[in-house]
């Protein structure tokens, strides 16, 4: 769901890296890692092994589906003893030391999947308590600890803070809240870019109009986590007015989203030196935004944008891109079993471990039809049945008699 930043841009350099140097020099490729019985995907999980896991459980989670214990231990086992999660730990046994590149991000999608599942309250309660150690004194957090505080790490933890049952609002350090930081990153009105939130301001100080960081900062302005959760729809016509409060803000980032979404019905990827690209993650985290602040109507043609183009980036992306978009469906109350003409639930499934369980299948109209011909009674009795208080219950009898000899 929320980019994190430094690790995307360190993967990105060490693939690059990888394909220039060993190219030139005629070196053999490093050997890819094992992929672990109990995770999902199969690709390096160095840099988002628990981010990709915890979406996917979460995901799982929301719609109805019971993950493999074997996929939940995986993900709990990852966890330090000081309770911070790594983006990755090969060996979960060993223990972690300075050199473990801990994160709040990976803690805090931890956190919040673990409290859904449930029975997993010693592991999120001391997970949380790392993540209150390393607050920022602007009430944010940074990707890692003591890293400027940014509006997508500030707003998963403010998910993972709301899934323990803790206030975010009560969470502070030097007087400020994480919706004070992220207030200070809303864009005031009046530009171009007015209601939007940046990732982090400028070397000046200045703010930047970043779509994905508005997406994470909606919802977490609204105390919820990665899943969202659907508001009763808003009447308010997204106009971006004073950020007093975090809920204003939030109002002011989906009016900003809705102006995003409104010529393509996708957001797009800007990447220096590279053509924009659609931008499919991000698309799917604004449905899940707008639908929070209680503007789901508004978010429709995007989702039907996703039907139509995301098949082939799903496929590539893995379980991440997977439980995004069956998320964004659950919160836009699409079907993401019938997603496309592509079941999401089915394909997340098949990137790791079979599910302890799935929920029963609602059956169609089609088949309660059939169920209903094939149940043993006769369309034509019950219509006969019908004519009995007319007619009486002799002549009908009588009828069937007559019909019944050669």
């Amino acid at each position: 769901m929320i980019v994190r930043r430094s690790a995307a841009v360190l993967a990105a350099t060490v693939v690059i890296g990888t394909a220039l140097a060993p190219a030139a020099e005629g070196a053999s490729p490093s050997p890819a890692p094992a992929i672990p019985s109990g995770l999902y995907g199969t690709s390096d999980p160095t840099y988002d092994g628990v981010w990709r896991q915890s979406l996917a459980l979460l995901a799982q989670h929301t719609v109805g589906v019971k993950p493999a214990a074997k996929a939940v231990d995986w993900l709990a086992a990852q966890q330090c003893a000081n309770g911070a999660f790594a983006a990755y730990r090969a060996d979960a046994a060993a223990k972690c030391d300075a050199k473990t590149m801990v994160d709040t991000n990976s803690t805090s999608a931890a956190v919040q999947t673990l409290a859904a599942l449930g029975g997993h309250g010693g592991e999120t309660g001391k997970a949380v308590a790392w993540l209150k150690s390393v607050q920022n004194k602007d009430g944010g957090w940074g990707y890692t600890a003591g890293g400027a505080s940014d509006a997508n790490s500030t707003s998963v933890v403010i998910g993972a803070l709301a899934a323990v049952g803790t206030k975010p609002a009560d969470v502070s350090k030097g007087g400020k809240s994480p919706y004070d930081a992220l207030v200070k990153l809303s864009i005031p009105c009046g530009g171009t870019d007015g209601g939007a939130f940046a990732y982090q301001p400028d070397k000046k100080g200045k703010l930047a109009a970043n779509a994905d960081a508005t997406a994470a900062a909606v919802v977490g302005a609204l105390g919820k986590g990665l899943a969202g959760e659907p508001l009763k729809s808003v009447a308010d016509p997204l106009t971006c007015g004073t950020a007093d409060s975090p809920q204003r803000a939030a109002q002011n980032g989906a009016a900003y989203l809705v102006k995003a979404l409104a010529k393509d019905h996708h957001l797009t990827s800007v990447m220096p030196g590279a053509k924009n690209q659609p931008d499919y993650g991000n698309t799917a985290d604004a449905v899940v935004a707008l639908a929070t602040a209680g503007h789901g109507d508004k978010a429709a043609d995007a989702m039907r944008w996703l039907e139509t183009h995301s098949a082939q980036w799903a496929e590539q992306s893995g379980p991440a891109a997977y439980a995004q978009l069956v998320l964004a469906a659950d919160a836009a109350t699409f079907d993401p079993r019938d997603f496309g003409g592509q079941d999401l639930v089915k394909q997340l499934n098949a990137t790791g471990p079979a599910p302890a369980s799935l929920p029963a299948e609602p059956a169609s109209a089609a088949e309660a039809a059939k169920k209903k011909d094939d149940s043993g009674v006769s369309v034509w009795w019950i219509i006969g049945v019908g004519l009995v208080g007319g007619i009486g219950i002799g002549f009908l009898i009588s009828a069937r008699n007559k019909k019944q000899q050669p």
